[in-house]
Formats: C-alpha cells, structure tokens, sequence
C-alpha cells in the first residue's frame, strides 16, 4: 500500500510540473519559437477538439494539408487554428486558403504566409481548459496552489514525524552516567 501511495504521490507532483509548464508556455517565449494556443471551437473537431492545447512551431514553409494558427494574438481576438486546403502566390508572397475540418466552406479570405504564426506539431485534448482557468488568479489558486499547499503539508507532517522518532530515540537511549554506572557495577 505504501508503494502505491507513492506512486500517486509522484504523478500528482508530475501532473502538477506539467500543468505549471504549460501555463508558463502560453505566458512566456519559449526557445525555438515554440508557442501554445488553446482551442476554443469546434472547427477542428474531430482532429483537434474544443479545450485542447496546441502546440505550434514557425516553419519556413506551409503546404496544402498542414494545420496552422495563424492571426492577430490579443485580448479581444485569438488566433485560428485550421488546415491548409490550398495555395496561391509565388515563392516569398504565397497565400494559403483554409478551412476547419469541421466546416462545410473555406474560410472567407486568403491569408498570407506571413500572418501564419506556425504548424501544429502537438494537440493536448481539453488541457486548454485547465490552461484557461490557471491563467486567471482564482484559477491558478486552485488548479496549482491547492495541490502545491497539499504537498506542503504533506512533506511538512513526514518532517515533524521523523523529528518524533528521532526525539523519542534519544529518550530511549541511556544517558552518558547511567551507561558509566552500569559499567563500574
């Protein structure tokens, strides 16, 4: 039973590393240019679903097939993510039509390779929405702090129990003069 408790214990801790680092991917710059966007609709489905986490890389070329995000990253618009179905241009200005798997038309307008943050390399299915409500303060009390203070707590009482077997086997053991006494009898 021990060895399952630990088991729990060390995926909670891996479970809690890994939701931390995806907060900090969507907030930070990561090297290589590598970036994270959550997935709010369902244009992609059943390939990407709603409240996944995609993670994207900037590649120097897009072709028909390859699903992207591209456009403005701000606080009243979020990026697209969708599938290449064709292209135009030459080579430095070619343009892409998209279309999310899930929709019966294109999109309404070609977009330019340059509006195209990067390729989905990686889909995490409904990680977004843990992601989403960690990047709000009420969230991230109690997607990471609740679980962080419970680890706390738990390393916190093993300490306080060891120093409690410790304590007690001083007490247990005989004191300097009584083992010098017991020797001269």
């Amino acid at each position: 039973m021990k060895v399952f408790g630990k088991i729990i214990e060390y995926l909670l801790y891996a479970l809690l590393l890994f939701m931390a680092l995806l907060v900090l991917a969507s907030a930070l710059p990561i090297p290589g240019g590598l970036k994270t966007f959550v997935v709010r609709s369902g244009s992609m489905e059943p390939k990407i679903k709603t409240g996944s986490v995609v993670v994207v890389w900037p590649k120097g070329e897009y072709k028909v097939g390859d699903v992207v995000t591209y456009g403005p990253n701000t606080k009243l618009r979020v990026p697209t993510t969708h599938r290449i179905i064709s292209e135009s241009g030459t080579v430095g200005r070619k343009f892409f039509l998209t279309k999310g798997d899930a929709n019966n038309t294109p999109d309404v307008r070609e977009i330019s390779q340059l509006e195209i943050i990067g390729k989905v390399v990686l889909d995490i299915p409904y990680f977004g929405y843990v992601v989403a409500a960690a990047q709000k303060p009420i969230g991230f009390a109690v997607i990471v702090g609740v679980p962080a203070l419970l680890i706390i707590g738990d390393q916190l009482i093993k300490i306080f129990r060891e120093i409690k077997v410790i304590r007690k086997k001083k007490e247990d053991q005989p004191s300097i003069e009584e083992t010098v006494k017991k020797s001269k009898d």
